[in-house]
């Protein structure tokens, strides 16, 4: 084995770009990738997996503990993927980096050389014995898959049922069955459905023309409450059909108005040649506006009345099978014998009346088959959403869901209910069964009334993001069909996987439902312990599964991981013991989890996981949390539970592209903090020696990260791990008194034994930062010297610098090139229908609050003092003010025009003394000031002075409006005044995002300064 005093590759180097860079393309895979056979939240790509596996597994043959026989070995196996490696052993470290980092490609996961290499290699570094990868949070199974491609033993449990049955059919069934599972699988998947098909046909009947719907759109709907008119209103976010350019197809609608009756709203299909010829949404926000009156009706309104028809995606029917209430249907897409592409007609009185047989049949249907079991359609409670609750999860109790069951119209139910019947009866084996399971719950995610049309007509499933918001307009699909959206296509794409080579039969792992906190292994079983815990309160893993474990219990009654190992009286996931913060008031009476019982949670979890690593083991803990208080919930909890930070690697898991990542600071790497267990006689350190080594550790780790363009927060946080090995590795540090220096502590607080160690941390990332940007960070912060630049300025360069993007724009780094059978991946960011938020976003870049004050503090910025000057607080977003917003400010009342015509007259010596003259009192933003913040007022009439900051946004207002002669005289001012006008005009020009407005301003007023 590995002496355990050799350093392994991933404490000393890793590839991170090209790693980075191949993670990110992997999001794009979609055809064959193991991600498909069932949703699973915040999975990781396997290319991450891969590489930091092997970086864990394989020696530094530069240390010198390095055995012989491994250098080698890695000498004979490399140049069979690469050519021959040079004599010295940095040379093999160069060429083993550069294996992980070409192992980590999509395209070469299944390559049978590189899988030998990859093998070999573990074999060589691990010759007495195979290594056991342990990963207690599983979740969806990338870490335990990857582990078994390299040749290791893999341990994967969770606590979470659904996430069980994945890593059962991914580590499991596939693994230990291979080619002959698909054909079970095809041959029940092809018997189920044309049974299905049978029972169902007469509910999706072909239309007398011969075509076949396969896509029915319905839009929820309200009462107008206007006394003369009463309408109905179709929640409609847009009227668009189809926008592909062959075949665009939109509703457009007219007023019906017969004597004695409520206006009634009348449909037509068109082809519209734009978008300006497509009506307006009726619904935003949560507010409705009445096609007929054009009266808006409140969002407590449309809450009150979506609510009383229990969330609104079921259609009431009269005796004689015509529609009455409820959901409306728009618009029925076909297809037809012997034409290529979609067809859109208006609804028909036959597609009501085989709504109202789907009904029927589903009454005898759910009294037949609840007389023995579980209700036939799921009437478990649904989670009450509120801001307390983890992550968002569900928001659609106050819309009257509160049962799964509200979530599917009649029809819908009846799809399932059958599909779940037939699976549950049918004879097959175990490992099959569980795959018709995966393709069930694949189906359930498109059919129900939360999923979205796509523009070319096709269905968006459910859960695009992290969330179940209320959605207005909805499509039905028909359950067979060629697509993902369909039962029949789910399997298609199970068998993909089952062929892609991805997976192979004879190395599987073991699987276990359990609590991370109590792991069943043995004493020192782990050589690896590697795992992507909860993070913090951002996703709400088991509200969100349950969508899917009431479905599949039903489709698999058998399964002994379909249920709470803990409390068997659970009709949902367990949550007790859920290692989540989450301060929700929960309808079953569960307790809040502040943040102190997040960290005991995690802290057992790791003391457990540390019980279970051997001596010479290596562990790694992937995070991507944005807040600082979730990153000290779990470090706090790490080094407690006798963990040392050996290595830190952030590598690029997400598309800049995500709706979540424009203009805030959201995270585009999961951080990768390796780790080892801490000696039991780790010596006392001493915090004169820590505080020393800490700004020259974070200094020199920026360095290495923007070397391979890791930017912004996914550099602030990845700073956070060499820090802590300065920290991790004494038993405890202590001050001259004898004071223990905590981990965390009071930001505030001056004595290092109550502020805690992260507040430096966040000190000295803050401060290497500003010296990079402006050169000054030592005297602005310390002594705030003259010349130095002013707290306005520091503030706005760290918070661009914070919000620079690791792999969008400002990268350099390629976009990912296309991959065979891309496409969306299994989190489609798309705009939500969800009421909550501002009437219209303003305009501006965002920072979390608590990263704003953690970064201000340390460096003698005042937040308060800028507040409604430079940036906006509110409900914990810190918002930077786009300098179009500081006219009046700056210009007064008045505005640039009038202040451009006395620059122009008077001498330029005079002019910055008489810029800002008029401003007799305090400037104000027009808006609401941040509740609960305290006023600014007095520090602003105390700050009246103009700034260097001021006068650069003075200067791009000028350059806005065009008033050349006053920039140039205002320049001319500025040269004359020193060089702190343009070295910070520089900086930011350096910092804002390309297609800003503010970068435009001030390399175009860059342009006018006079040479």
């Amino acid at each position: 084995m590995i002496p355990k005093e050799c350093k392994r590759l991933a404490e000393v180097d890793f590839p991170i770009a090209v790693v980075s860079k191949h993670a990110v393309r992997e999001k794009y895979v979609r055809q064959g990738h193991p991600s498909t056979l069932h949703l699973w939240w915040a999975r990781r790509p396997l290319a991450a997996c891969r590489a930091m596996l092997l970086g864990l597994l394989l020696p530094d043959p530069c240390d010198e503990y390095c055995p012989e026989d491994f250098i080698q070995k890695a000498r004979d196996l490399l140049p069979k993927v690469q050519g021959q490696v040079g004599a010295k052993n940095e040379d093999l470290r160069k060429s083993l980096l550069k294996f992980i980092g070409d192992f980590a490609n999509w395209d070469l996961s299944s390559d049978r050389t590189y899988l030998e290499v990859s093998r070999g290699l573990v074999k060589a570094a691990h010759p007495e014995e195979t290594p056991v990868v342990v990963d207690p949070f599983a979740g969806g199974g990338s870490i335990p898959l990857e582990a078994l491609r390299l040749g290791c033993e893999a341990f994967a449990s969770d606590l979470n049922p659904v996430a069980c049955l994945i890593l059962k059919v991914m580590l499991e069934d596939i693994q230990g069955h291979g080619p002959l599972l698909a054909e079970e699988l095809r041959r029940v998947a092809m018997e189920i459905e044309r049974e299905a098909k049978t029972d169902l046909a007469d509910f999706y009947p072909k239309d007398p023309d011969g075509a076949s719907p396969v896509v029915y759109l319905w839009a929820r709907t309200v009462r107008c409450e206007s006394p003369s008119c009463g309408a109905e209103i179709p929640l409609v976010r847009s009227f668009w059909l189809s926008k592909k350019t062959s075949r665009k197809r939109a509703l457009r609608h007219r007023i019906a108005r017969r004597a004695g009756q409520p206006p009634h709203v009348e449909f037509e299909v068109f082809e519209p040649k734009s978008d300006r010829d497509v009506p307006p949404a009726t619904v935003s926000q949560a507010k409705a506006t009445c096609l007929a009156c054009s009266r808006v009706l409140a969002p407590d309104r449309v809450r009150a009345q979506i609510s009383a028809q229990h969330g609104g995606a079921d259609v009431g029917i009269g005796a004689h099978g015509e529609r009455l209430e409820g959901a409306l249907l728009l618009a029925v897409v076909t297809l037809r014998a012997e034409e290529q592409g979609r067809h859109y007609r208006l609804p028909a009185q036959q597609d009501y009346a085989a709504v109202a047989r789907a009904m029927q049949r589903l009454t005898e249907l759910t009294v037949h088959l609840s007389a023995s079991r579980l209700s036939a359609v799921p009437n478990e409670p649904t989670p009450r959403d509120g801001t307390g609750s983890v992550g968002g999860g569900f928001r659609t109790w106050k819309y009257g869901v509160h049962s799964f069951g509200n979530f599917f119209s009649s029809r819908q139910k009846l799809a399932l209910v059958t599909l779940a019947n037939k699976i549950s009866h049918k004879e097959m084996s175990e490992p099959c069964r569980h795959l018709l399971g995966c393709a069930f719950g694949i189906f359930a995610r498109s059919c129900n009334g939360n999923a979205r049309l796509r523009p070319d007509s096709s269905v968006a499933p459910a859960f695009g993001m992290q969330t179940l918001p209320i959605t207005w307009t909805f499509p039905e699909t028909v359950p067979w069909g060629n697509r993902s959206e369909h039962f029949d296509g789910a399997v298609e794409g199970i068998l993909e996987v089952l062929s892609s080579r991805q997976v192979e039969a004879g190395l599987s792992g073991q699987v276990q439902i359990g609590d991370a906190a109590e792991s069943t292994l043995p004493d020192e079983t782990a050589s690896i312990w590697f795992t992507d815990p909860p993070y913090y309160d951002s996703v709400p893993y088991a509200d969100l599964s349950d969508f899917f474990f009431v479905w599949l219990k039903r489709a698999l009654p058998a399964e002994t991981v379909l249920r709470d190992p803990f409390h068997a009286t659970n009709p949902l996931t367990p949550k007790s013991r859920e290692a989540v913060r989450d301060m929700q008031d929960h309808l079953d009476g569960r307790a809040k989890k502040p943040t102190e019982w997040y960290e005991q949670k995690i802290y057992r979890c790791f003391k457990e996981s540390r019980r279970v690593l051997r001596e010479d083991g290596m562990g790694s803990v992937v995070f991507a949390h944005k807040t600082t208080e979730g990153w000290e919930a779990l470090l706090s909890g790490m080094i407690r539970a006798g963990w040392t930070i050996t290595g830190s690697w952030p590598i690029a898991t997400e598309m800049a592209t995500r709706l979540r990542a424009r203009e805030s600071a959201a995270l585009a790497t999961s951080v990768h903090l390796v780790c080892r267990p801490r000696p039991d006689d780790a010596p006392i350190g001493d915090w004169g020696e820590v505080h020393r080594e800490l700004p020259r550790r974070v200094a020199e780790w920026m360095e290495r990260l923007q070397s391979e363009h890791i930017r912004g927060a996914d550099l602030v946080f990845a700073c956070i791990g060499p820090a802590l090995e300065i920290y991790s590795r004494y038993s405890e540090v202590v001050d001259a008194e004898d004071r223990k220096i905590p981990l965390g502590g009071d930001p505030e607080a001056t004595e290092p034994y109550r502020r805690g160690y992260l507040a430096y941390v966040w000190e000295a990332v803050g401060k290497a930062a500003l010296e990079q940007v402006l050169g000054t960070a030592e005297a602005g912060a310390r002594n705030g010297a003259a010349g130095a630049i002013e707290e306005d300025a520091r503030l706005t360069a760290l918070f661009l610098w914070t919000l620079q993007s690791t792999n969008g724009e400002s990268s350099p780094s390629p976009s990912p090139s296309p991959v065979k059978g891309e496409g969306m991946t299994e989190e489609e960011d798309e705009e939500s229908d969800e009421d909550e938020g501002p009437k219209k976003k303003k305009k501006g870049l965002t920072l979390v609050f608590d990263v704003a004050r953690r970064f201000a503090q340390p460096l003698g910025i005042h937040l308060d003092n800028w507040e409604d000057r430079i940036i906006e607080t509110d409900k914990g977003i810190v918002r930077l003010l786009p300098v179009a917003e500081r006219g009046a400010q700056l210009f007064g009342q008045d505005g640039a025009d009038l202040v451009a015509d006395r620059l122009e007259r008077e001498p330029a010596g005079t002019l910055q003394l008489t810029l800002f003259a008029e401003r007799t009192e305090a400037p104000r933003v027009k808006g609401k000031r941040a509740k609960g913040k305290k006023s600014a007022d007095k520090d602003l009439r105390t700050n009246q002075e103009a700034t260097t900051l001021d006068r650069v946004h003075a200067a791009m207002l000028l350059q806005a409006s065009g008033r050349t002669n006053a920039l140039r005289a205002l320049l001319q001012a500025e040269q004359d005044r020193g060089p702190d006008f343009l070295r910070l005009a520089n900086a930011l020009s350096a910092l804002y995002p390309k297609t800003s407005e503010e970068k435009r301003l001030l390399d175009a007023m860059l342009l006018a300064v006079p040479r």
